[in-house]
């Protein structure tokens, strides 16, 4: 058996106590175990032959008796011989040679059932570990050591060394999955997976582009806009500052980056972003300056109380605000200066005029510079095997980096060269600000709590103050943060093939390599632009967390499929945001309901892996509805608004 074998069975392990395994492997039935041994011990050579003296009388007394040496046999030695003399009866010599052959045999039969049931369970979980294999050009390796991802065989040197695997409660699912898996190889997958099942996403049409007002004079002043966060909130901000600016009839000026002992980047605006392409997209709405005029960049600002902080903004404030607090500081001081400004901008009530701008902004006016650009083109070639088809959202994505399209092969190569594309969030972070609880004991607790002490600690003032729920209680309510092992029970579940290529965007998984363990061996063909990207490659973009997020953007928006796993994720709501609006209806989006998933995972020590998996389908199709953005909702998550797209049905209709 290999190792990686050995210790998939290790983390693995099912609990052969519980009610479902004994049903499977009944004890043998038969003859008691004291009873056969005597049977076996009486038919010995060695303790009686066919010469011994046997007992014929028949009438059932105990009977003393000597052998040659004059020693008496008691009772229990005259039982057995008595059985000795049954069996070599030879009256019943016949009949008792036909039994013993039938014995034989079944008991051969048997043990050879068993042997090939378990040869065959053994190939199939060890055809799992089948990693490392070059396809169509690109050879799917296992991540570096300071990547996301593990090889089993690392585990194993770790084990070696004393260290512990993990403690999963989902191992048996785990190893039903990997059975499941490993059967449904050459079966074909779901037909409607790689499909939006809805055919009403197809008549919503990009249309942010289109405008209808005249230019902003930007008369009233300058807003200044330092925004923070990683790369996410930061995109956020720039075109919530875009919205503000043309509200307040003001100039803005090209908005700069907080650097973040976090984020650890110092990346700015023109690092990630096309500053000219910004500009002149949106000189139609707003006017764009580099920087302040020579005549204003000598004010003290926070003297003259042009800072405003995200203590002064409350979150998501409502257009009113900004016209009543900050339009005066304008006219005062010429100048404001917006330090944080994160979503501070609310998404209704906002006047139709300025919800299409944050649209144009996010969706056009946004673009990655060439470099950028080209990392990202490269990526997404390789994950597509280096197909020269071209993508849905390509263009958008990567500009003139986009692949072109060789005729004739487009339909051929979408069938082999597609991939799925997943972000774990599961940071310590994420992790430590959820109050959940993962399956690492005392530990776990003590070290989330650490965390949480230096990052968090208006959460644990919160705490000392207010009974907050349970672990527990969060988990159910669908407020925990899917675990690794959750994500690939689903992505298993819903019929995922074991040899799909899979995308991981992110780093930094909470629990290290171990905790991927379950995810890298069932679906062994996942990778991270740390694979797909020679160290030369990447060299340009090492310690920049935000351009290395921009690349993780595009693959994962460009994917014939996108799965979160918390739908509270900025990240994973731009990406999912992007693919609707470019989509045209051809770009899934799995996003899974923590509380339904929740009551499923709770029975994963009784629940059946077919009741499991139609479960789980049901749940994620429900969440793949089409509908409008509700009120309240982010556009940029949620851009089926008339604000945004234009929905053919209404117009047809109407």
């Amino acid at each position: 058996m290999s190792e990686s074998h050995s210790n998939f069975l290790e983390i693995m392990k099912v609990d052969n106590t519980s009610k479902e395994d004994d049903e499977e492997h009944p004890p043998d039935s038969g003859v008691p175990a004291r009873v056969d041994k005597n049977l076996r011990r009486s038919t010995s050579p060695s303790r009686h032959s066919p010469s011994s003296p046997r007992n014929s009388s028949g009438t059932g007394r105990p009977i003393r008796f000597s052998h040659g040496s004059g020693k008496h046999v008691s009772s229990t030695s005259l039982l057995n011989g008595w059985l000795s003399g049954l069996l070599f009866d030879p009256r019943r010599t016949s009949r008792g040679k036909r039994k013993a052959w039938y014995k034989k045999k079944v008991t051969i039969g048997l043990a050879l059932f068993i042997g090939v049931f378990f040869l065959i369970n053994w190939l199939m979980l060890s055809s799992i570990q089948d990693s490392g294999r070059s396809r169509g050009g690109i050879k799917f390796r296992f991540l570096k050591a300071n990547s996301s991802t593990v090889s089993i065989r690392e585990e194993l040197q770790k084990l070696g060394r004393g260290k512990k695997p993990r403690k999963t409660i989902y191992a048996r699912l785990l190893a039903k999955a990997a059975h499941a898996l490993a059967e449904g190889q050459n079966k074909r997958e779901p037909k409607d997976l790689w499909m939006e099942p809805y055919t009403r996403a197809s008549s919503w049409t990009p249309c942010a582009h289109m405008r209808d007002g005249e230019p902003n004079e930007g008369k009233n002043g300058y807003i200044m806009v330092t925004a923070n966060g990683g790369i996410n909130q930061q995109r956020v901000a720039v075109c919530n500052a875009v919205a503000v600016a043309r509200l307040l009839n003001a100039t803005l000026v090209l908005p700069k980056f907080m650097y973040s002992t976090v984020w650890t980047d110092t990346s700015q605006f023109d690092d990630i972003y096309q500053e000219e392409h910004f500009i002149n997209y949106l000189k139609p709405d707003i006017r764009i300056v580099k920087e302040l005029p020579k005549e204003l960049q000598s004010l003290d600002l926070e003297a003259i109380g042009s800072v405003v902080t995200d203590v002064d903004v409350v979150k998501e404030a409502k257009p009113s605000f900004y016209l009543k607090h900050i339009l005066p500081i304008l006219h005062l001081n010429r100048v404001v200066h917006f330090v944080g400004f994160g979503n501070r901008l609310a998404s209704d009530p906002v006047p139709f005029h300025l919800q299409r701008l944050r649209c144009r902004c996010n969706f056009h006016a946004l673009k990655f510079v060439p470099k950028i650009q080209e990392a990202g083109a490269l990526l997404i070639q390789r994950m597509r095997q280096n197909d020269t088809g071209l993508g849905h959202l390509d263009h958008y994505l990567v500009g003139p980096f986009a692949k072109s399209e060789v005729k004739g092969q487009k339909d051929r190569a979408a069938k082999k060269s597609r991939y799925l594309a997943l972000h774990l969030r599961f940071e310590i972070d994420m992790v430590a600000h959820s109050l959940c609880e993962y399956g690492g004991g005392e530990e776990e607790r003590r070290e989330l709590e650490a965390y949480r002490e230096i990052h968090f600690p208006a959460l644990m003032e919160l705490k000392k103050m207010k009974k907050l729920p349970s672990p527990a209680e969060l988990r159910s309510d669908g407020l925990c943060p899917l675990m690794p092992e959750e994500t690939v029970l689903m992505l298993a579940a819903l019929g995922f093939h074991r040899k799909s290529h899979i995308f991981l965007a992110g780093a930094h998984i909470y629990g290290g390599k171990s905790r991927l363990a379950a995810l890298t061996t069932l679906f062994p063909n996942l990778v991270t632009k740390e694979n797909l990207l020679s160290p030369t490659e990447i060299q340009p973009f090492a310690n920049f967390s935000s351009q290395l997020a921009a690349l993780d953007f595009i693959v994962c928006t460009a994917a014939d499929i996108f799965a979160m796993t918390d739908s509270g994720s900025q990240f994973s709501s731009l990406v999912a945001g992007y693919r609707i609006y470019y989509g045209g209806g051809r770009m899934p989006t799995i996003r899974p309901n923590k509380r339904r998933l929740s009551d499923i995972f709770v029975k994963n020590n009784t629940i059946e892996w077919k009741v499991f998996e139609q479960r789980v389908r049901k749940a994620v199709r429900q969440n793949k509805r089409v509908f409008s953005r509700p009120v309240g909702r982010s556009v940029y998550r949620y851009p089926r608004c008339s604000a945004c797209m234009c929905n053919m049905e209404e117009f047809l209709q109407g």
